[in-house]
């Protein structure tokens, strides 16, 4: 298959260059509720920790770029590794995908990232843990061979399942920084119970899971890694909460149908990637920000990358606060109300998406100014910038367009809106068989 994009020669000593210095990149490493315990310090000052992991949040968009770019243009290298072209324009997927023995090969995921989160290494570094049981029958001494026994230790683990299952959480189930958990070759269901709490930690990447029908839990003990058990306030019934967290990457996952959010980031969370997941059957999809009053969330990041917006879906495609947000390559196809919205002066980048509006004649724009008069809105740096918009779909600027500011809220080179269908047509859980293709 032809090459999607015009690729330079480079010579082999500028290239060595370039591949060492991404190596070097890669190898860095770093809403509701509160842990009580004696052991526990106050919330104070676990908020001014999660600041300390936000310090790495992107400050040059124009490397990432660079960056996406030079992965792309590499396929020359790749294939004397030994992966062939099966290009399709996504570059996280082009990154992985192509390749027969990505189940042998599972850790290279965790250089394919992009966009804010592209850091995020999660458990690359660490040894693999095998889940092997479904159960959870003790939130505070999970069974060894549980997920919630894996995602509490404080190794960096790379998290694969033994087989097909349904996970139903008695409680939310807490994150301990540099894991990643990976569903692929197998369906792995968390529903019906607690879902996912990525609290003060860094390096979490979140691939491949089916996380429907959340429910919220709380009042209850449960354990946050092998030292520490905490007392736990009522959780919202979130599919994925990322609370004072940082380097993040939730990608290719199917989430529907929870009791509050999707995917919703709070409290000083920054440098977060939401890429090639599918989203359905739900109300408040994505929420990025506190509250109106929550400046810390004023450093905050996030690439909402390559992902569908489907069927069911009513409002927050995201819902933004006070940060800079990306908005690139995704597929919008079914809204009631609006795609994106936001409050308290957020930085919205809107580029190469594609909006299809509903039928409802009074439900045609894009964006919502939340609870702000136009008065105050007017100001805000809110751009659409190729975006493909159907059916009577509009999208409202804003903002004079500095230049400093969108800056901060650019991630990657998007691509043209005409590629969305195919950039977006494996968003959500792969179907991936050993010794095939994914």
């Amino acid at each position: 298959m032809a090459m999607l994009v015009s690729m330079k020669l480079i010579p082999v000593t500028l290239l060595l260059l370039c591949v060492a210095a991404i190596a070097a990149t890669d190898h860095r490493s770093g809403k509701k509720e509160e842990v009580q315990s004696s052991t526990n310090s106050s919330m104070e000052a676990s908020v001014k920790d999660a600041e300390g992991l936000s310090k790495h949040a992107v400050s040059d968009p124009d490397e990432i770029a660079a960056m996406v770019e030079m992965s792309i243009s590499n396929s020359t290298e790749r294939r004397k590794l030994g992966y062939f072209s099966c290009g399709t324009g996504n570059p996280i997927d082009d990154c992985w995908r192509c390749d027969r023995n990505w189940f042998r090969n599972r850790r290279r995921l965790a250089d394919c990232g992009i966009g804010f989160g592209r850091n995020a290494i999660g458990g690359r570094d660490g040894r693999f843990y095998v889940v092997t049981d479904p159960g959870d029958d003790d939130p505070v001494n999970p069974r060894p061979g549980t997920l919630r026994h894996a995602v509490i230790q404080d190794e960096p683990l790379w998290i694969v399942f033994k087989r097909d299952m349904v996970i139903t959480f008695k409680q939310e189930l807490i994150m301990n920084s540099f894991k990643t958990i990976d569903g692929r070759g197998v369906n792995v269901h968390i529903a019906n119970g607690g879902c996912i709490t990525v609290q003060f930690v860094t390096n979490v990447i979140i691939h491949g899971l089916h996380i429907h029908d959340c429910k919220p839990t709380g009042n209850a003990m449960v354990r946050s890694s092998p030292s520490h058990y905490g007392w736990r306030t009522m959780a919202d019934g979130d599919a994925i909460s990322i609370f004072g967290s940082s380097h993040i990457w939730v990608d290719h996952n199917s989430l529907s149908n929870c009791a509050d959010g999707l995917v919703d980031a709070v409290m000083g969370s920054t440098a977060i990637t939401v890429s090639n997941n599918y989203f359905t059957h739900h109300n408040e999809v994505m929420l990025l920000g506190h509250s109106d009053t929550y400046m810390r969330d004023k450093q905050m990041q996030v690439t909402i990358a390559f992902n569908h917006f489907g069927e069911g879906l009513i409002q927050r495609m995201p819902r933004c606060r006070h940060g800079y947000f990306h908005v690139v390559n995704n597929d919008y196809t079914h809204w009631e109300m609006y795609a994106i919205g936001g409050s308290a002066s957020p930085t919205i980048n809107s580029q190469g998406n594609r909006y299809l509006a509903p039928v409802n004649p009074f439900a045609k724009e894009v964006t919502k100014r939340v609870d702000t008069n136009a008065g105050q809105w007017r100001g805000w740096n809110w751009r659409s910038e190729g975006d493909l918009l159907l059916n009577g779909a509009y999208f409202t600027p804003s903002g004079a367009g500095a230049s400093a500011s969108y800056a901060r809220a650019s991630s990657l080179g998007a691509k043209a809106s005409s590629m969305v269908g195919t950039i977006t047509s494996g968003a959500g859980v792969l179907g991936c068989r050993r010794g095939s293709q994914c």
